[in-house]
């Protein structure tokens, strides 16, 4: 019988998330990144920023017990990107930050509360692995969502999620 541990799964699920989500990013184009497919939308380049500054959000959860936004020492993101490159990079660095924060974690640690608040008011409370799932992964999970939509609007071929897509089949 195979046990496994609540960290391990959650890596194992961030490395798969992380794969899939670094293809979508090496999709947008550079000439691309001020696009905007509606007045109420994030531009590309802004999208593709906020996915990647997520995962640093997500190392938060795990290494902190709160955040309050309200907070003006708290650490402010990086400028955003201009390129692919630039957003990639950050991505890669991002993303060996996290799991080095999870690897020195366990799940004792993740069972700890963590608190997203705006001064006294309590936005989220939950323990860090499911603010780490819920307001991480599936936050991103939906963002990348949000890419691909980009992506096809802009008739750039969308790589497989869960499965392969319409343009690595040849279309419907």
């Amino acid at each position: 019988m195979h046990t496994s541990s609540f960290q391990q799964n959650v890596l194992e699920e961030l490395d798969r998330e992380l794969a899939v989500t670094r293809k979508v990013i090496e999709r947008i184009p550079d000439d691309k990144f001020d696009f905007q497919p509606h007045p109420k939308s994030m531009k590309l380049g802004q999208l593709g920023s906020h996915i990647v500054n997520l995962l640093k959000f997500k190392q938060l959860f795990v290494e902190a017990n709160q955040r309050d936004f309200l907070d003006q020492n708290a650490p402010k993101p990086p400028p955003s990107p201009t390129t692919t490159a630039e957003l990639l990079t950050r991505f890669d660095q991002f993303s060996e930050d996290l799991r080095q924060a999870l690897r020195e974690s366990d799940d004792q640690k993740l069972t700890e509360g963590f608190q997203l608040r705006r001064g006294e008011q309590v936005l989220m409370d939950r323990p860090k692995g499911g603010a780490l799932r819920i307001m991480g992964l599936n936050h991103s999970i939906h963002h990348r969502g949000q890419l691909t939509v980009y992506l096809r609007l802009l008739d750039i071929p969308v790589p497989g999620i869960y499965g392969m897509s319409a343009d690595e089949m040849g279309g419907f």
